[in-house]
């Protein structure tokens, strides 16, 4: 990957390009993780390297114990192999989902709804996290890696909190899905739900928390917060937008369906890898640390890491984004 990498901002706006000593330590790590199977190559590009480093403040041996458990974890979870028929009965009330628009810098969506809950079962919870993050990153332009979260608070009571899944969701999201994260709109919390929020803060490094904006409909201050990131016309009424359409689980059904048919593309053409690929399989055991949680998304997890991501409520953190589609390796993990 060339050296204009670009980083976005919560708001869209910031691009910083990649200097020769950090390019060093992308280099430095691409070194000491070593040849990998075709998939895991592609999901190594400089871009996504550089995520990890930047989640751990460039630290080279920091950033690499976390990428060699996210490449534990892609090897033994499979989610560019999770498909809309496995995690549908997940989706039918519409708890998370990627909308059909996106914000004014092109950041794809997912809208969330913790109200919306109708399941107790924590993998699956988790699984249909994956495949909502997955999708959406699939999604995002060539100029973003980041995307935006639309948290609807609609309806929201202390029964949709789940301590267990709330763990497990920002393990997953800090983890393995560092820096992917624009700006969260928290839409019209309630008053109790602010305990809750400063409890999940301390778990949050501080770029984090500042990418977190708490929007009420008669607050015409955070209501201006919406009216800069997304065009009103477009936007679900639902979040102070003009668009009633609403959600609507059959017609996300047939483009979710569409889009599981670009997955095997995406991860079976590659520009040359930067690395000779091994003859043989990986080796798992090869990317252990000492870390106390491989990563390995069973229901077990038991931290959470200070990299990128944001504490959810029971029902699972959704992503959104728009329509556009995208054919090249790169952009999925820029």
């Amino acid at each position: 990957m060339s050296a204009d990498l670009k980083k976005s901002s919560s708001n869209g706006s910031e691009k910083s390009l990649i200097n020769e000593e950090q390019q060093a330590k992308i280099s430095e790590i691409r070194r000491l993780i070593g040849p990998l199977p075709e998939k895991l190559a592609i999901y190594c590009s400089d871009a996504a390297i550089a995520r990890y480093l930047r989640a751990r403040n460039w630290n080279v041996k920091k950033a690499t114990k976390m990428l060699k458990e996210t490449l534990k974890w892609r090897a033994e979870y499979k989610p560019e192999e999770i498909r809309w028929e496995e995690v549908a009965h997940e989706a039918e009330t519409g708890k998370i989902y990627r909308s059909n628009y996106i914000d004014k810098h092109g950041r794809t969506v997912l809208v969330m709804r913790p109200s919306c809950q109708n399941s107790k079962s924590t993998k699956g919870q988790i699984r249909y996290l994956v495949y909502c993050m997955e999708n959406a990153i699939l999604n995002l332009p060539a100029d973003q890696e980041q995307m935006v979260w639309l948290i609807d608070f609609n309806g929201f009571n202390l029964s949709h909190i789940s301590l267990k899944v709330t763990r497990e969701t920002a393990h997953v999201l800090q983890e393995h899905y560092p820096e992917r994260l624009g700006v969260a709109i928290l839409y019209n919390p309630p008053k109790f739900f602010e305990p809750f929020w400063m409890v999940a803060k301390p778990f949050l490094e501080p770029k984090t928390q500042n990418k977190v904006k708490f929007v009420y409909t008669d607050d015409p201050n955070t209501k201006k917060i919406m009216e800069d990131l997304f065009e009103m016309e477009k936007l679900e009424s639902a979040f102070g937008g003009n668009d009633d359409s609403g959600f609507d689980i059959n017609k996300y059904a047939e483009r979710m369906r569409a889009e599981d048919k670009r997955i095997p593309a995406f991860w079976t053409k590659s520009e040359a890898p930067p690395e000779p690929m091994p003859t043989s399989s990986v080796d798992l055991n090869s990317f252990d640390s000492d870390a106390s949680d491989s990563g390995k998304v069973d229901g077990s997890a038991s931290h959470v890491s200070d990299s990128e991501g944001l504490i959810s409520d029971k029902s699972v953190l959704v992503t959104k984004g728009s329509d556009k589609g995208n054919g090249s390796k790169e952009l999925l993990y820029r």
